[in-house]
């Protein structure tokens, strides 16, 4: 069946996405299309047709990277089990903060906001946002099966996305190293949904 026009498989989709992720962490908001055409083995015209504009693949790469975030809140059995779910998506959360691309990309969108506000908004709009949504949208099931009691469900989001990122955050984006073995994350995430889990006990 024929591809519509502006429509990529997915090989190149992720080429396009790993390439943009590294050449945008490198230089910049204002990195070339063409290096990362270049880097994703496409011509520039192929992004331009799939995406339209920087903003636009800059929402891509935040939307994959939040779409792994939440996808912890969709797996099988989490509704079930708020805690485990929470603490799988704190797992994740504090992964991306020791990911050096990760980072790179925030500083980067941080940089945008005087050059290219759009690049900023995409990242902010279709990454963190979007994250936290999803957290207030689990919440609002949770409430409704009288596991928790959020009364606002998208401020209890915010405030365990704080919690768990806390000062980690802070400190990558300011560009200091961040340390965390595999059992320091985890004794973060377990605590971190332990503690949300008291606070908003039914």
């Amino acid at each position: 069946m024929p591809r519509v026009a502006g429509q990529i498989d997915l090989s190149k989709t992720e080429a396009i996405l790993d390439a943009a992720v590294d050449v945008m962490a490198e230089r910049g908001p204002q990195a070339p299309m063409e290096e990362i055409a270049r880097r994703a083995g496409v011509s520039k015209q192929t992004i331009y047709n799939h995406y339209g504009s920087k903003a636009e693949l800059a929402r891509a790469m935040a939307e994959r990277r939040a779409h792994q975030v939440v996808e912890t809140l969709a797996a099988p059995g989490a509704v079930e089990r708020p805690e485990e779910a929470l603490a799988a998506y704190a797992r994740v959360l504090l992964n991306s903060v020791v990911n050096v691309r990760s980072m790179a990309i925030y500083r980067m969108a941080m940089a945008a906001t005087a050059t290219m506000p759009e690049v900023a908004r995409a990242i902010y709009e279709a990454g963190p946002r979007a994250s936290r949504r999803s957290l207030a949208d689990f919440l609002r099931v949770e409430n409704a099966a009288g596991r928790l009691s959020c009364p606002d469900p998208l401020q209890a989001a915010e405030f365990f996305g704080g919690m768990v990122l806390g000062r980690y955050q802070t400190a990558a984006l300011l560009g200091a190293q961040i340390e965390l073995t595999d059992d320091e994350v985890e004794a973060v995430a377990q605590e971190a949904a332990a503690r949300f889990m008291r606070a908003y006990a039914v």
